[in-house]
């Protein structure tokens, strides 16, 4: 098969576009996905029981069932009872909402990591709960665990795709309107692909200069 650079050259106005939306929507995602799994993990250490139940039934669910089945049933099924968003803003939704059901447990790790002599040397100041947790406790979780976080970025970023079946046209839905427009598919499929390969490798790199500062 002969490779077409005009397909190529023809193609790239389209994955600009849909390279924007793709990083649109893994910014806005991941921190969606980090903030949230912050209160998942703070509301799960609160005592009343009230709090912890309810929380780990919904972060349990939306854990266990598959992100395209929760992107259906936020773009398809809630409009029949009156509650419609655009198709970006029900995919970051989507994978926000997913992934902080697993940063929640990387914050968990993070926070349950921090030696118990800072709780301590935190009460023997007399801090206020909500000095302790914002000056001593959460600091040092969050240096701990960037790590992690970031490779659910990576994740995120793997699983945007999945934006295509609610009419997103990131990268992927980009390339199959074109392929579909023009009748030609291994050129644009495989431009999807190395930027994928290249976008998570540009990625890793960040990650690991960050752990490196951190670590000093």
């Amino acid at each position: 098969m002969k490779w077409d650079w005009n397909a190529v050259s023809e193609f790239m106005p389209h994955f600009w576009d849909g390279l924007r939306v793709t990083l649109e929507a893994l910014a806005l995602g991941s921190l969606l996905s980090f903030s949230l799994g912050l209160v998942w993990a703070l509301l799960m250490r609160t005592p009343s029981r009230w709090v912890r139940w309810p929380v780990g039934v919904v972060t349990e669910f939306v854990r266990n069932t598959p992100l395209l089945v929760q992107l259906f049933f936020l773009f398809y099924v809630l409009p029949e009872w009156n509650v419609t968003f655009s198709a970006l803003t029900t995919g970051v939704f989507a994978i926000g909402l997913h992934y902080s059901t697993y940063t929640m447990q990387v914050y968990r790790a993070g926070i349950e990591a921090v030696p118990p002599g800072q709780w301590e040397a935190a009460a023997a100041l007399n801090l206020p709960r909500r000095r302790t947790w914002t000056a001593v406790i959460l600091p040092q979780a969050i240096r701990r665990v960037v790590p992690a976080l970031g490779n659910y970025v990576i994740s995120m970023l793997k699983d945007t795709p999945m934006l295509m079946v609610i009419t997103v046209l990131e990268m992927l839905g980009q390339a199959r309107l074109f392929s579909q427009q023009h009748f030609q598919f291994t050129e644009p499929v495989t431009v999807i692909g190395v930027a994928f390969i290249l976008i998570s490798y540009l990625a890793s790199l960040l990650l690991r200069a960050l752990e490196r500062r951190l670590v000093r």
